[in-house]
């Protein structure tokens, strides 16, 4: 919510407030009235929700906002000692009307109205400072709220709860205070919204998450709930007793089981299954986001696939009308490689398979450039039998290439091992190769294309929790180890 909003929410709740007051204190009144009684109590207290109000107007929408805002603090400073001294002093002026009976009880006129107009400091003192408070705690929620669009983490969220429920109850405290109610409603307040606060924080956070990791539904969650709220009806109806009446333990009681069962509950079980939503539909359109950057970092690093394809097929002609056995081998593996691309790279899921048999060519190609090299090793162990599984494509391939890229050395002796199989739903990969370093006019020495951050991005967007990579490299060998989860 903007701020805007929250001003243009403020003022109207501010005013509809006021003026059930006002109506409230004119229909207490009644007919035929005394003078007196307007005097001591209607003017008294018409004065009173009148100060409450605007200085609420003044302080919320004017002073305090350019007190925080504003580097030369003069002017928002005049102002507020302005509107101090003024609510002192009427609140002093109408005290001598409203309490006029305690007179007598002084033993001069200066004293009684010294204690009067003391009182009404006070009491624009006590004003302006919940005021302040409460503003001080909306500026602290907006700020939690902006940091949260920031940074989705669970602990700012879980700050940002809190003080909402801490300006909850000062609202609250604040229209008990303004309507003069008891401690003890005061007290009762108190405890029960803190309870509930904290209940509502402790649900979101822990105890709806450890129901649904354990398959429940909310029948479990409420009983779990309802336990936690007759254990905490001990230390409440403790504190009720040490500071309020007799029967107000029972009361605190009473309101803190009805609040948690029926709205505490309730809530916390809203607002987590909105939020979980929330989070879920953000994973998937990062996922996709995170799909569609891969593919096109990934064919932006090609050459034009149709271009391509159509001249390795030219290629291929003439390769046979050569009689060039190897190379048209190698141009037919290559274009089944550009088929595979052109047809199934773009799809979500496509099967193991069909992965493995793009793998299987790739690694087959290099074979024929390396064949008349005896001190080159390359041992393959790829399983046939891969039960229907369905692979994101272009996962595996990355590993192979950096593998041949950097293990293979027409120079020196060099090896390269692929494992893959399958148990369940889990696949084992694992590529070990030795390492040469390319030298300074090598053109592939600085390219890196997609690479492993490609693939590792990939991942963690694709299989979240469902996959392990172990990468490990030394001066001459590198070594990976991925499992991954269907």
């Amino acid at each position: 919510m903007k701020l805007k909003d929250i001003a243009k929410i403020e003022f109207w709740v501010a005013t509809a407030l006021y003026g059930i007051a006002v109506l409230m204190l004119i229909s207490n009144s009644g007919e035929g009235v005394s003078s007196t009684y307007l005097s001591s109590f209607f003017l008294p207290e018409l004065f009173r929700y009148s100060i409450i109000y605007f200085s609420f107007l003044l302080l919320n929408f004017c002073v305090l906002p350019t007190l925080f805002q504003q580097k030369d603090k003069s002017l928002p400073i005049v102002l507020l000692t302005a509107l101090l001294l003024t609510t002192g002093i009427i609140t002093g002026i109408f005290n001598t009307y409203k309490e006029a009976y305690m007179f007598q009880q002084f033993d001069s006129l200066t004293d009684a109205y010294n204690y009067f107009f003391l009182k009404g400091f006070k009491y624009s003192i006590w004003l302006i400072l919940t005021i302040s408070i409460y503003v001080c705690l909306k500026k602290l929620i907006v700020y939690f709220n902006d940091a949260d669009k920031r940074i989705q983490d669970a602990n700012n969220q879980m700050k940002l709860d809190a003080v909402f429920g801490a300006g909850v109850w000062f609202v609250g405290l604040l229209l008990l205070l303004a309507t003069g109610a008891p401690f003890e409603m005061i007290l009762c307040w108190t405890l029960v919204t803190f309870a509930a606060t904290a209940t509502v924080v402790y649900s979101i956070y822990h105890l709806i998450p450890l129901v649904k990791s354990n398959g429940k539904s909310f029948k479990s969650y409420f009983w779990k709930l309802f336990l936690l709220t007759i254990i905490s009806c001990i230390p409440l109806g403790l504190i009720a007793m040490l500071f309020g009446h007799r029967i107000l333990p029972a009361v605190v009681v009473l309101v803190h089981t009805g609040t948690q069962v029926i709205v505490s509950a309730a809530l916390s079980w809203h607002i987590y299954k909105k939020r979980t939503a929330a989070t879920t539909e953000l994973t998937k359109l990062r996922t996709e986001l995170g799909q569609s950057d891969a593919s096109l970092s990934f064919l932006r690093s090609q050459i034009n696939p149709h271009f391509l394809f159509n001249a390795l097929n030219t290629l291929y002609g003439t390769a046979l009308q050569e009689k060039a056995e190897r190379t048209g081998e190698g141009i037919q593996k290559l274009g089944d490689m550009m088929r595979f691309m052109l047809q199934e790279n773009h799809q979500d899921k496509i099967s193991l398979v069909r992965d493995i048999d793009y793998l299987n060519n790739y690694i087959a190609l290099q074979k024929l450039r390396i064949s008349r090299t005896s001190d080159i090793t390359i041992e393959t162990q790829i399983e046939d039998h891969l039960d229907n599984l369905q692979i994101a494509p272009m996962l595996l391939i990355p590993f192979v290439e950096n593998a041949f890229k950097h293990g293979i050395s027409l120079q020196e002796p060099s090896h390269i091992k692929i494992s893959l199989q399958t148990q369940a739903q889990t696949l084992y990969f694992d590529v070990y190769n030795s390492i040469h370093l390319k030298k300074d006019n090598d053109p592939e020495k600085l390219q890196s294309g997609i690479g492993l951050q490609n693939v590792k991005r990939r991942l963690e967007l694709l299989y979240p929790k469902q996959h392990e990579l172990i990468i490990r490299e030394n001066a001459k060998e590198f070594f990976i180890h991925l499992t991954l989860q269907f």
